[in-house]
């Protein structure tokens, strides 16, 4: 293939330095997004409800739009599934995004209108390969091709009306690629939108040896397992020896930390860049803009409106955001967004740490619902990933997938923190590494650290050892096995490793 790259360079250099004209003008280039935006749901039963057609100001939308969860939502969304138009956005949406569910039911369904592909998600794609081809100036990341693992339109709604499509937000994304875009991605779209996983595998790992492999896209956990799968199909050691030209990852939809060793192991480290990504189901919203920070640009002017919620406020019944000119460096906050795909002010689950202002640079902190706090410890993810990223490295080892929840306390035991993990290389000594990532988790969190100093509030953690496959099984129970899985790392209640408990003790039994 010819290498383009030079000329996908020219084409993306604009978007390298738009974020230049940023510095200073926060308020001004989020206010642009915001008018469109209330130009747009004037048109719509929602901006009826909510009087759009009087909104000037920010605070005019403040004032009458609530923060709303998805459950506010849904009701709406399953009006625009059955074929009304104008309800949350402008004309007719035929796409909608499934995505883990609520308390209000397993999926929710995220609309994926034809602005939103445009404006927001093929243009966030866009600027990350800017981003990136600008960070690494040798790249030739136009003369092969893009390995892309999607996932399907399998879905739960009953009678969907004619025309209407409901799945992963990667299936959407794939589908409706041009296609001229065929011609640099792998693998062909009737293999990727295969829906049963055990035949879409081995089609995956077929599809993608023979091709000249510049770059993968795709969750990190799941690619994992491709990727392993082309190893044991080939015999190679690295996926190196298969994809001379591979040279980046880019991922997202979980954090990277727990797989970054992995990747090391499989790929050759002196070619192989990673990039993170922030893009969900309801918009692309950042992308890491240099190799020597985590930090990701938070795209201002791609049809979003941020909105950023003080940690103290998620759970109060009167929810009183900032914009995004008004975030302070260091903290961490709720994500609340308006967007081009008619979510308006919506919590979307998600919680950022700024890591700068000007540019505004954010990371992943973890979910409003992903900790635990039984104890007054706050731990998020983003303490857990690293502790065990740490811990690992420590002691040699290395996890493939884990989740962690509460032990309560009763009148003989103090609680204490109960983790699952699946191994892909056990500890010598699980009593030793207990101890270590315990440790680890103290440096990473003060209020955990407190609460076990001297044991007195809190136990040590324990740590059992998932068998190999146990977290897919218990996914495939959820329904949500797939290119877009996400287990749930932290849990404030038992629900979710009592479960695992269960089907772990159950397969020792069928042996």
């Amino acid at each position: 293939m010819i290498n383009l790259t030079p000329i996908a360079r020219m084409l993306f250099r604009h978007r390298v330095a738009t974020p230049e004209g940023w510095l200073g003008k926060v308020e001004e280039v989020q206010m642009r997004q915001l008018s469109y935006l209330m130009s747009k749901g004037r048109r719509t039963q929602w901006g009826a409800e909510h009087g759009y057609d009087r909104m000037v100001t920010y605070n005019d939308f403040a004032t009458s739009v609530p923060v709303s969860s998805y459950e506010d939502f849904r009701p709406y969304i399953m009006k625009m599934i059955h074929g009304q138009p104008d309800i949350l956005w402008p004309g007719v949406t035929r796409r909608f995004a499934q995505s883990s569910g609520t308390t209000g039911g397993k999926s929710k369904y995220i609309p994926f209108t034809p602005d939103c592909a445009r404006l927001n998600h093929y243009a966030g794609s866009r600027d990350a390969v800017a981003h990136y081809l600008n960070a690494v100036p040798e790249s030739r990341l136009f003369s092969g091709k893009a390995f892309i693992l999607g996932g399907s339109y399998a879905n739960e709604i009953k009678s969907l009306p004619p025309q209407v499509k409901v799945g992963d937000l990667s299936a959407n994304l794939i589908d409706c690629m041009s296609p001229f875009a065929e011609f640099f991605r792998v693998p062909r779209k009737e293999i990727a939108l295969l829906t049963d996983w055990h035949e879409k595998l081995p089609r995956l790992i077929e599809a993608s040896i023979q091709q000249n492999v510049t770059n993968l896209s795709g969750v990190p956990s799941w690619f994992l397992t491709v990727l392993k799968g082309v190893l044991e199909k080939t015999g190679a050691r690295s996926v190196h020896e298969i994809w001379p030209n591979l040279e980046v990852f880019f991922h997202g939809g979980i954090s990277f930390a727990p797989y970054r060793d992995e990747y090391m192991r499989i790929t050759d480290p002196s070619k192989m860049h990673f990039v993170e990504t922030y893009n969900a189901s309801e918009g692309f919203f950042a992308t890491q803009t240099s190799l020597a920070s985590p930090a990701m640009l938070l795209l201002l002017d791609l049809g979003v409106f941020y909105e950023f919620l003080p940690l103290d406020q998620t759970d109060e019944a009167e929810k009183r955001p900032i914009p995004a000119w008004k975030a302070e460096p260091g903290k961490t906050y709720a994500l609340i967004i308006s967007s081009c795909n008619g979510l308006w002010r919506y919590q979307i689950g998600d919680t950022v740490k700024i890591e700068s202002v000007e540019p505004l640079m954010i990371t992943i902190a973890g979910r409003t619902k992903n900790y635990i706090n039984v104890f007054g410890e706050e731990l998020m993810v983003f303490n857990a990933d690293n502790a065990l990223t740490r811990a690992c490295a420590k002691l040699g080892c290395s996890a493939v997938n884990y989740t962690a929840g509460p032990v309560y306390a009763t009148k003989t035991t103090k609680g204490r923190h109960e983790w699952w993990i699946e191994w892909d290389n056990m500890p010598k000594d699980m009593d030793e590494f207990e101890k270590v990532l315990d440790e680890c988790l103290q440096d990473e969190n003060s209020d955990y650290q407190a609460k076990r100093q001297g044991s007195i509030f809190l136990d040590r953690l324990t740590v059992n050892n998932a068998r190999k496959g146990l977290f897919d099984r218990w996914l495939a129970t959820t329904g949500k096995l797939g290119g877009q899985r996400k287990v749930p790392r932290l849990s404030n209640d038992r629900h979710i490793i009592d479960s695992l408990r269960a089907m772990n003790d159950e397969s020792w039994r069928n042996e």
